[in-house]
């Protein structure tokens, strides 16, 4: 009977040991698969971050060009107006000399109204 015994415990013991390595399988195989999820899900968000930058890249490029469409329109628009007020001043400036020559030269003294006598 100790051998049916000895038999018996022998057989437990085979079958722990062969639990414990499908159960150390199975984590192994777990952890690869997380693993390899991760991989999937960076490879997978690289993909994304790159398409979107792309994508931005592109908007970018599309829009700044009217950007610097709106400038230079700007800068033209303020050379005009520099333009109009150079001739403009070149146009009046003797005007504005003759008249405040006129004003400083004909001065009529008077008494201010709040000087008392």
């Amino acid at each position: 009977m100790s051998t049916t015994n000895s038999q018996g415990i022998q057989t437990l013991i085979d079958a722990e040991t062969e639990a414990s390595t499908i159960v150390q399988n199975a984590r192994q195989y777990r952890v690869k698969r997380l693993k390899d999820a991760r991989a999937e899900a960076a490879k997978e968000i690289e993909e994304l971050k790159n398409q979107k930058n792309a994508e931005f890249a592109e908007f970018e490029k599309t829009h700044s060009g009217s950007n610097d469409e709106n400038a230079a329109k700007a800068n033209l628009e303020t050379e005009q107006k520099l333009r109009e007020i150079e001739n403009d001043y070149n146009n009046n400036k003797e005007k504005v000399v003759s008249k405040l020559v006129e004003v400083v030269l004909n001065v009529k003294p008077t008494i201010h109204t709040n000087y008392k006598m």
